[in-house]
């Protein structure tokens, strides 16, 4: 049998040296039932319930945080089989099958979805072995030829019990998993600190923009202040100041720290100097930002909005592009469509797929891709190099390039989809109406507003970016490693032995 699936991976372009066993994923099974799919109807997204992962959860071999779909408690008994542990690993059957994850500690108690196969292994030390090995253009090719293709690209349990898999000696898999753990732990450090980035502009997005926190601020210091004042003017003023001056450094105060986060008093009400520990430099940027902020609050047609802010249309701030590539200009790696964005507005990956028209649209850095296909998978993107998108994905360009991160953010949010939704056309495939989503009403701050959160959250995206091309690299010196390593050709032994470990 081994030497069956030596000939095998020969012919998918691999070799390996001869000192390595070949075992199939059955045999490595910690039994005959080790292996089986997830949910099959997970029903309706439950706040509060047990995380669901999806296919649109794994990307490049791993999970970057956690899923955004949960499952109630009901449907997670009785997928009990799938229940996470901690212990397994996930093997993606649609998508981009044969993506394989690595169950960690944070992930026991998940559950998964149909799209996925529970893999349980007799060893746990091989999970990161057969991960690295699923990795490589062997694997892939063979993955490749069992697929079926009637409708969509699927694997099924029976190609993957049957799939063969080499195994070096055990300080040998030690050494060559060791090496390509490093540049693994580096990607998703990347990945992870541009989720908890783009958490941090959505957070400064609903402050700013959906709670107008620096607006309540300065209106609950103006009442305080007054509150003060009831008895004598000089009651609320324990400064130097004149009365007026001192109010207005008050308000300016609160506002300062709704923006900051920090506090100006503490829970008794006594001042805190936590704004006085800021440098020269960013107490003057908190101040200049506050002051764009109104002190009123007034009514609108949607509800209360700080005063001199405008309800209106989309169309008012934004716009679809109509520019066109030519294919010659395309590559999988600069061509998107709705099969290569990803749900939950994790971005874009590489396109499975390309097109056969001799011109598509066009799409430029800082231009907003938004699949337009079942918008409630919320697929979001903000571009940040020269392509091609299908007819699918529309392209938004803000008429105020320097609020172009307030714009990305304002359809980054929930509502956004749900209004798509909402008013999309089709049953069975929803098609978001282009004419609706120009007409949806949205709280519109002033442009000076817009340039400061633009400008608060452009280092965000910097460094995300950074992180992004970082990762390619990092990706292709993976890629290019792991089949030297595979094949003998660049060796990490340290006090290999060559006795087969028993597996």
């Amino acid at each position: 049998m081994s030497s069956k699936h030596r000939t095998l991976w020969k012919s998918a372009g691999g070799s390996v040296p001869e000192h390595w066993q070949f075992k199939t994923i059955e045999e490595l099974l910690e039994h005959a039932k080790s292996i089986s799919v997830g949910v099959m109807y997970p029903g309706s997204d439950t706040e509060g319930g047990v995380p669901l992962i999806k296919v649109s959860d794994v990307k490049s071999g791993g999970i970057a945080s956690q899923p955004q779909f949960c499952v109630s408690s009901e449907v997670d008994e009785e997928y009990k089989r799938t229940r996470l542990n901690g212990t397994e690993l996930l093997i993606t059957l649609v998508g981009n099958p044969g993506d394989c994850v690595v169950v960690t500690d944070e992930m026991a108690g998940w559950n998964v979805a149909r799209a996925l196969a529970v893999v349980r292994l007799k060893n746990n030390e091989l999970r990161a072995w057969l991960r690295y090995v699923l990795l490589s253009k062997p694997a892939k090719h063979l993955i490749e030829a069992r697929l079926n293709t009637t409708v969509q690209k699927t694997l099924n349990l029976k190609d993957i019990r049957e799939l063969g898999i080499p195994i070096p000696p055990k300080n040998e898999r030690e050494n060559i998993t060791k090496a390509i753990d490093a540049i693994e732990e580096k990607i998703l450090l990347n990945r992870q600190t541009n989720q908890t980035l783009e958490h941090i502009a959505q957070a400064i997005f609903k402050s700013w923009f959906v709670d107008f926190e620096p607006t309540r601020a300065k209106i609950a210091a103006k009442e305080e202040w007054a509150k003060r004042s009831l008895t004598t003017k000089d009651g609320a003023n324990d400064s130097a100041l004149p009365y007026e001056q001192a109010e207005a450094i008050f308000i300016e105060r609160a506002g300062m720290a709704a923006i900051s986060g920090l506090s100006i008093t503490d829970a008794a009400g006594a001042p805190l100097d936590e704004l006085d520990q800021l440098s020269q430099e960013q107490q003057t940027q908190l101040k200049t930002t506050a002051a764009l902020f109104p002190d009123e609050l007034v009514d609108s047609e949607l509800d209360e909005v700080p005063e001199g802010w405008e309800l209106g249309e989309l169309q008012e701030i934004a716009y679809f592009s109509t520019e066109r590539i030519d294919r010659s200009e395309l590559t999988v790696e600069n061509y998107i469509s709705t099969e290569n964005m990803l749900e939950g507005k994790k971005g874009v990956s590489i396109a499975s797929s390309f097109p056969a028209a001799k011109t598509v649209p066009k799409f430029v850095p800082g231009q907003i891709l938004i699949s337009n296909i079942r918008p409630y998978f919320m697929k979001i993107w903000l571009a940040s190099f020269v392509g091609g998108r299908s007819n699918d994905v529309l392209g938004i360009n803000a008429k105020e390039p320097s609020g172009i991160q307030y714009l990305y953010n304002l359809l980054y949010q929930d509502s956004f989809f749900n209004f798509m939704m909402t008013t999309s056309k089709g049953a069975k495939m929803p098609r978001g109406d282009k004419e609706a989503i120009m007409g949806w009403a949205c709280v519109q701050p002033t442009l000076e507003i817009k340039k400061a959160y633009s400008e608060a959250v452009e280092k965000f995206r910097n460094i995300i970016e950074n992180n992004n091309k970082e990762n390619k690299t990092l990706e292709k010196i993976r890629d290019a490693l792991l089949p030297k390593l595979l094949s003998g050709e660049l060796s990490l032994k340290s006090n290999t032995t060559l006795e087969p470990e028993a597996c």
